[in-house]
């Protein structure tokens, strides 16, 4: 079933099942993870200072970080390197280890909202936001919060965003360059949005979530800009006009009993 189709039979208040998405999830390819050659601590233990001392000396460890990880296959539209949290904490777990530095989360705050793919798919966002505590060797500590965002079709969302989290407050709290482009280096200014088109219309109208309400409004909408007789391909592949489109489906959606 097309996506048009799926999306007129859940207006409709039809139950039938979608097709699920034939194209394969892009593959995330891990670099192997290599020694830094950050030493292990002696016998008598990390030297007893401050926090921030110690910190400090964990950031002199880690000096730089490849982007070793691919997103998708390297040279295919879309792909891309990153750093991951795992090259991260290869880094990092030496020189903390060396030092006596202990990262620990001690607060999350998490918020959630479903959303769906480009492909129409389900899916939830999660948001975390995390404060950790960075304990020094002599005991005393200090408290840095960091953020992360994921989207996840299944129950990883959290798992992600927290792992996000604390890949940031890696590379930024302990100043590891990245190599990115400068903000200041590119300048975007903003233009009119551009109209609406029919299809768009179609699109809408056919969310599940449209009220009745909104598809009135939809119907004042056409009519002023002038699409209210544009052809657009309905939800069987045929020619029909938006405005007649829009009260078909409102009425299917009345019977169904929408609100």
């Amino acid at each position: 079933m097309s996506t048009i189709q799926e999306r007129a039979a859940a207006a409709a208040g039809r139950t039938d099942t979608p097709a699920a998405d034939s194209a394969p999830a892009p593959e995330y390819r891990p670099a192997p993870l290599v020694d830094p050659g950050i030493p292990e601590p002696g016998p008598d233990g990390p030297d007893q200072v401050p926090v921030w001392v110690a910190w400090s000396r964990v950031m002199g460890e880690v000096r730089g970080i490849d982007k070793g990880d691919w997103y998708g296959r390297p040279g295919e539209r879309g792909s891309y390197q990153f750093r991951g949290v795992d090259s991260a904490l290869n880094a990092f777990g030496p020189a903390c280890r060396l030092h006596g530095v202990l990262v620990l989360p001690v607060h999350v705050e998490t918020a959630y909202r479903d959303v769906k793919t480009s492909g129409g798919k389900p899916s939830r966002e999660c948001t975390a936001t995390v404060t950790y505590r960075i304990i020094g060797p002599t005991g005393d500590s200090i408290e840095v919060q960091s953020a992360g965002e994921s989207m996840d079709s299944a129950d990883k969302g959290t798992a992600k965003a927290l792992s996000t989290s604390l890949r940031s407050l890696l590379f930024l709290g302990g100043l590891v360059p990245t190599n990115d482009t400068d903000p200041d280096a590119s300048n975007v200014e903003r233009g009119e949005a551009p109209p609406r088109t029919a299809a768009s219309y179609r699109d809408e109208i056919l969310e599940s979530g449209t009220s009745r309400q909104r598809l009135a409004q939809i119907n004042y909408e056409i009519k002023q800009i002038g699409l209210y007789d544009t052809k657009v391909v309905n939800e069987v592949g045929d020619e029909e006009q938006l405005g007649a489109f829009l009260f078909r489906v409102g009425q299917e959606r009345i019977q169904g009993g929408a609100a």
